[in-house]
């Protein structure tokens, strides 16, 4: 197959909203609500990242601010307590920061978001300097390609490959992202396979299947036992 995934560059904001690491508590605040995002990279030197600060690491001051955690609470929230203590961004900031290169596949970043239960991830080059940032809404985007746009990728990339004109009779259409794929195919133990490949196509939401395989009486070679009494010797 001859189809190339759409990558982390083709999707993510170029322009970035950050701080450095003696970037006050409130000057944080701040520039979280005039970029309206929920999170900022944190570089060093000529730009590389060196941690992220999110709403999540800011929060604890304001959970904790007129309490007294008794000793299991202590215990239990130990870096939740010294962030309520923090009052710059190297303070703050969860550090490695989770980043993602520019070439990485979206379901690779999708991934990496999930496991790690983030909403974002800086995207940064070999040497971990910043070159732009990933969000789950720019993930998303694939899921806007045109119908027709899908249709014709699963035809190239799926349909050709598995079901030949010469031997198959398969239709693709699409509605809102669903894939039908109908028609008379060779060999109906395929199915599962183009399942899995049509789900992989980018932008489709799900894949339904009206097919019947090709009937094989007339190529089936007929049974020598079965010769009629006439043609038997007398």
């Amino acid at each position: 197959m001859h189809g190339t995934p759409h990558i982390v560059s083709d999707v993510m904001t170029h322009t970035v909203a950050t701080i450095g690491r003696a970037a006050s508590f409130k000057e944080i605040v701040r520039m979280m609500q005039d970029w309206k995002v929920s999170a900022l990279p944190v570089l060093e030197g000529e730009g590389r990242v060196v941690g992220v600060v999110s709403e999540a690491d800011l929060l604890p001051k304001e959970e904790f601010r007129d309490s007294d955690p008794d000793r299991y609470t202590q215990l239990r929230r130990l870096s939740d307590l010294a962030k309520a203590g923090a009052v710059t961004a190297g303070e703050l900031m969860t550090s490695p920061a989770l980043t993602v290169h520019a070439n990485a596949t979206l379901a690779q970043a999708a991934r990496t978001m999930a496991h790690a239960k983030v909403k974002r991830l800086p995207v940064v080059d070999d040497v971990g300097m910043l070159q732009g940032i990933v969000s789950r809404a720019d993930l998303l985007k694939v899921f806007l390609r045109e119908d027709e746009e899908i249709a014709e990728e699963v035809r190239r990339e799926v349909v050709s490959y598995l079901f030949p004109a010469s031997t198959s009779a398969a239709l693709v259409t699409v509605r809102d992202g669903v894939v039908t794929l109908s028609g008379r195919i060779r060999d109906t133990s395929l199915v599962p396979v183009a399942a899995r490949l049509i789900r992989a196509v980018e932008g489709v939401v799900d894949v339904e299947f009206d097919v019947s395989e090709h009937g094989r009486s007339s190529e089936t070679t007929p049974d020598p036992s079965s010769h009629s009494e006439d043609a038997s010797p007398s």
